[in-house]
């Protein structure tokens, strides 16, 4: 189990939103200055462009520089990435895995990203059992035929809970549907409990945002929880 602290991207800002709804947005400050504190404890962490995720292309790349360049953190970004040319300036400037959201049921387009790059990751947004796409705004087919269609193609997947995030209520009830492939899950997590639990489920990685943020659990925490777990 790994746990992977959040960014999320809004006018170079970070923010949090309510359950993806961008009305509902709470500033929290710096982004490069938050990284900086991440990076004492972790050396990898989440950053989703929010504006890129809504706009259909990223905007706030220069940002993810310099938390790379300063920080020396890796970094898997999501948010926008639905051309060619935007996953290959991701990784131009250093991002570890690019995660694609709406354009990655564009077979043809998501082969293409995988054969030229590394650490692909598919974001599997769910609200009520199917994903979310164009910036959450739309719903498609069911998480669980979204997956077996794309597991043909990559190895990597992010799970949110789209009517957990930000909620602070707690993790989803879910039942494990992947196989060996590498899930991290997003999406309510709150306490060291919701990391356990998630570790029985068979996640690979938790990405924590809002409880970080508000205080509702540390990182040092959730660091120990995780090391439990990868001990067994």
């Amino acid at each position: 189990m790994e746990v992977y602290p959040a960014i999320d991207l809004m006018g170079g800002k970070a923010v949090r939103l309510y359950k993806g709804r961008k009305e509902d947005v709470k500033v929290y400050g710096e982004p490069l200055r938050i990284a900086e504190r991440f990076a004492e404890l972790v050396d990898k962490i989440h950053i989703v462009d929010l504006d890129g995720a809504f706009e259909g292309f990223p905007r706030n790349l220069s940002i993810v520089k310099a938390i790379i360049e300063e920080t020396g953190l890796s970094v898997q970004l999501g948010g926008g990435f639905r051309s060619y040319e935007a996953i290959a300036r991701a990784y131009e400037i250093g991002v570890e895995n690019v995660i694609i959201g709406t354009k990655a049921f564009d077979l043809d387009f998501l082969e293409r990203a995988t054969n030229d790059f590394d650490g692909i990751t598919v974001s599997l947004d769910s609200r009520g059992g199917r994903v979310a796409v164009r910036g959450w705004l739309e719903s498609g087919i069911e998480v669980k035929e979204a997956y077996e269609l794309l597991r043909n193609y990559v190895g990597r997947f992010v799970y949110t809970s789209v009517e957990r995030d930000g909620t602070l209520t707690g993790i989803e009830e879910i039942e494990r549907f992947w196989e060996r492939e590498e899930f991290i899950y997003a999406g309510g997590v709150s306490s060291a409990d919701d990391l356990r639990r998630l570790a029985e489920i068979g996640f690979s990685g938790a990405i924590v945002g809002k409880a970080l943020y508000e205080g509702r659990v540390t990182l040092e925490e959730l660091r120990e929880v995780a090391e439990c777990s990868r001990r067994g």
